[in-house]
């Protein structure tokens, strides 16, 4: 079987960049395209990709996390990437801001992604949210709002414990239940007056 020459790479990995974009609305990482393409290792991505961005093909920005950009593909939104929230036992803090106030990263999005609202990005810690497809590691967009409805997944702020958590929200007459998205965690109920909701996830950019 005759193995694919230097060319017929670039051309499969700039199909694959573009399919991948149009399915998920955000372009794939190194990684990726090592994978979807069945390449030897992540230095011959980049590689192709240095070649790729000498012809013009695609666009890069070392500063920015998903950065490939496809000439008729400019239609992107950048996304700070403002911390990490816990997807497990909540984390401590050192105060009530849960975040960053600059981001650590940035994203290239699209605007069907964001759902062409103003958002911010959070990487999760842990596999509370497992079986809502929130894995450690992954990224979660965020619409900063403070009314949230009865299933809404979102970043809570516990105000007496100074922890922060991701998990879904239930008001239940008197309490708040967060619900996590993994049968071996308990549930935490809270006072309402001890929570503060900080953001709504409105859509999740899995890393693996």
């Amino acid at each position: 079987m005759r193995k694919a020459g230097p060319s017929e790479k670039r051309d499969k990995i700039i199909e694959y960049i573009r399919n991948f974009y149009d399915e998920r609305g955000y372009t794939p990482t190194v990684r990726d395209i090592q994978k979807g393409c069945g390449l030897s290792s992540t230095a011959v991505v980049q590689y192709h990709l240095k070649l790729l961005e000498n012809e013009h093909q695609i666009e890069r920005d070392s500063h920015v996390f998903r950065s490939i950009q496809l000439p008729d593909r400019r239609s992107t939104i950048r996304v700070p990437v403002l911390g990490v929230i816990a997807a497990g036992a909540p984390v401590p803090v050192m105060n009530a801001d849960t975040w960053h106030q600059e981001s650590l990263d940035t994203l290239e999005l699209s605007g069907e992604i964001t759902q062409d609202k103003e958002v911010f990005a959070l990487r999760v810690k842990g596999t509370s949210m497992i079986d809502a497809l929130i894995d450690d590691g992954d990224i979660v967009l965020m619409e900063p709002v403070k009314d949230v409805e009865n299933g809404d997944m979102v970043a809570a702020w516990l105000i007496k414990e100074e922890e922060t958590t991701l998990k879904r929200f239930y008001r239940e007459e008197d309490r708040v239940r967060l619900q996590p998205a993994n049968t071996l965690l308990e549930p935490i109920y809270t006072d309402p007056a001890n929570i503060d909701i900080q953001g709504r996830v409105v859509a999740v950019i899995r890393t693996i």
